[in-house]
C-alpha cells in the first residue's frame, strides 16, 4: 500500500512539474512593452553616507516624537497624495529630512511646511521629489 501511495505522489509531481513548465513557456508577459524600472542612480546616491536614509533615524524619545507628530499631521491631511502621506521622515537632533516622491510642487510644499510647524523641530531638509 505504502508503494502505491508513494508511486502516486512521484507520478503527480513529474506531471504536475511538466505542466507547468509548458504552461510557463506559452505565456507572454503581461507588459512585454514596458520597460523595466531603473533606479539605479537613486541605490548609488543612496549608498553616500551623506545621504539620510530611514536607518539614520535617532532613536532618542524626543526625536522619535518629532517624526511621530508630523507623520500624524500628514496622515490626517486628506489633501495628501498617498505618495505623499508615505514619505521618509527621519530625525536626528531635531533635524528633519524628508525623503520620497510627491505628486506636485504645492504638495512638496505642504509636506515641509507641516514639518516645520512640529514643536521641537529645528531644521528641515525637504528632499522631496515630484513623481512623474
Amino acid at each position: 500500500m505504502r508503494i502505491s501511495a508513494l508511486s502516486l505522489v512521484l507520478v503527480f509531481l513529474a506531471f504536475g512539474c511538466s505542466k507547468k513548465d509548458d504552461v510557463s513557456k506559452n505565456e507572454q508577459p503581461s507588459q512585454s512593452a514596458a520597460v523595466a524600472p531603473d533606479n539605479s542612480g537613486r541605490n548609488e546616491r543612496d549608498r553616500n553616507d551623506a545621504t539620510k536614509t530611514a536607518g539614520d533615524q535617532s532613536e532618542s524619545e524626543a526625536d522619535r516624537t518629532i517624526s511621530q507628530n508630523i507623520r500624524k499631521a500628514i496622515t490626517s491631511d486628506d489633501s495628501v497624495s498617498t505618495n505623499g502621506k508615505n514619505v521618509k521622515i527621519i530625525t536626528v537632533d531635531g533635524v528633519v529630512t524628508l525623503r520620497g516622491p510627491v505628486k506636485s510642487e504645492t504638495e512638496k510644499t505642504n509636506i515641509a511646511a507641516k514639518a516645520q510647524q512640529i514643536a521641537g523641530v529645528k531644521n528641515v531638509e525637504n528632499q522631496l521629489e515630484i513623481a512623474n
